[in-house]
């Protein structure tokens, strides 16, 4: 049964719990006809003895029991399961009447008050029967037990054939049961069939396929959304990775073509010691930025992490920024650019992941900034976020740039960048601190400048 179709299990329950249901109305069934049966029973009697009360009070005497007792007679005619029997509670004589099938002598021993009482027994055939008692007073006061029964022999009969009838019809209803219940769950579950043939489909090379989510059961629908949305995730994250491995062959691929065409060109002859010093310059200049590279991928990887944690401590911004502007004095001081900080406040961070993120910036500042235009460095806040950026006067960043800024190996003017020393990865790496500490960054340009990176933390 574990490994049984979920089709077959919601079938099987299905039916089941119908099957029980149908068992349970059968039975209140039952008891509500049982019921019934006796409350009518019970009434018709009471209503009877009414009669009967009337008939003694008004138009019998003792005397006249055995001579005139046509009233008592026309209430018992024509009932074949109706008996009454009055006894007379003094004198030799107790039995004075008896009307209707004869009962056994035991019914004289049912106790009789003078409230209406009800007595259920059986005979020695095996009769069931209801009998009504109370004592009563005839027209000259003589008091007498009134005892009238009621043979339930019909009432049985209905109730067997409707237990009979219900033995009967009860396989056939559990058979419709089952059948629903099967067509029911197929019906419901036709959607998952669906759901395996996509996929089956999907694969890491065909990540387009997608679950429709129109026209079916909330539950099913809530589960082909969610499923669409992985799917979304997962294509996206190939197309990256995709992407990705590819940006990074290219970016190694030049390096080392370079170190290798320098190599076999220096080895096709020979060379002087000054050519070769020249050479190994230039190689370690290339190693240098691959090194760069790699250690740049390294730290992506480590804090791209889902589980990658960071300590974060209350950071005084100002004195952080200013220890970063510090370390780029000098080459400001090359290029006669002017390093300005304003403003003042406080974020929670890791102090060495800040720097990193601010010293990025402001190297590609120092990299795009005219000679001889300031940097502007500000610390602010705005609403519920602190804000730190970074903002040069050179040539902006075209519009259709701005939102890939951010991907790696990404570059506006690739040529200049790699000419320049830059691997493409200081923005991302940026992006990838900041979505650690749970904030963000932004960038605001203009094609004529000035161009302004902001980092965002959460307030």
């Amino acid at each position: 049964m574990n490994n049984a179709s979920l089709s077959l299990r919601l079938g099987l329950g299905v039916t089941l719990m119908g099957a029980v249901l149908v068992l349970l109305l059968a039975c209140l069934a039952v008891v509500a006809l049982d019921h019934e049966l006796d409350s009518r029973a019970r009434k018709d009697l009471a209503r009877k003895m009414l009669q009967v009360e009337h008939n003694l009070r008004v138009d019998l005497r003792s005397e006249d029991l055995g001579s005139r007792a046509h009233p008592l007679l026309d209430l018992v005619m024509g009932h074949d399961n109706l008996s009454l029997s009055v006894l007379a509670l003094e004198g030799r004589h107790p039995h004075l009447l008896s009307l209707g099938p004869a009962l056994e002598s035991r019914v004289g021993e049912l106790q009789t008050g003078a409230r209406l009482a009800f007595h259920e027994w059986r005979d020695s055939q095996g009769k069931q029967l209801l009998t009504a008692t109370r004592q009563m007073r005839l027209r000259d006061d003589t008091p007498v037990r009134v005892l009238m029964s009621l043979d339930r022999a019909d009432d049985n009969a209905l109730l067997q054939a409707y237990l009979r009838s219900t033995v009967l019809v009860l396989p056939l209803l559990l058979i419709l049961i089952g059948a629903a219940a099967w067509w029911l769950v197929q019906r419901g579950l036709a959607p998952l069939q669906h759901f395996r043939r996509i996929a089956g489909q999907v694969s890491a090379q065909d990540l387009q396929h997608r679950l429709p989510a129109t026209g079916l059961p909330q539950e099913l629908a809530a589960l082909a959304t969610s499923i669409n949305v992985m799917l979304d995730r997962l294509d996206q994250g190939v197309s990256q990775l995709s992407q990705f491995s590819d940006d990074l062959a290219h970016e190694l691929r030049t390096p080392l073509s370079n170190l290798m065409g320098k190599a076999q060109v220096t080895l096709s002859r020979e060379r002087d010691n000054a050519n070769y010093r020249e050479v190994l310059e230039d190689s370690i200049e290339e190693l240098t930025r691959l090194n760069r590279i790699i250690n740049d991928m390294l730290f992506l990887a480590q804090v791209s992490q889902p589980q990658a944690q960071v300590a974060l401590k209350p950071l005084a911004l100002a004195d952080e920024t200013a220890q970063v502007v510090e370390l780029f004095a000098i080459s400001a001081e090359l290029k006669d650019i002017e390093l300005r900080i304003r403003g003042w406040g406080t974020a929670s961070g890791d102090r060495l992941m800040f720097q990193r993120a601010l010293s990025n910036l402001l190297s590609n500042a120092l990299r795009h900034a005219p000679p001889g235009k300031p940097i502007d460095l500000g610390i602010e806040r705005q609403g519920g976020d602190v804000r730190v950026w970074v903002e040069n006067q050179g040539v902006g960043i075209a519009a259709e740039h701005q939102p890939q800024l951010f991907e790696r190996f990404y570059r506006v003017g690739a040529g200049r960048s790699r000419l320049e020393g830059g691997t493409g990865l200081g923005l991302a790496i940026v992006k990838s601190i900041m979505q650690l500490h749970g904030g963000r960054i932004e960038v605001m340009s203009s094609p004529a400048g000035p161009t302004r990176f902001s980092l965002i933390f959460p307030g």
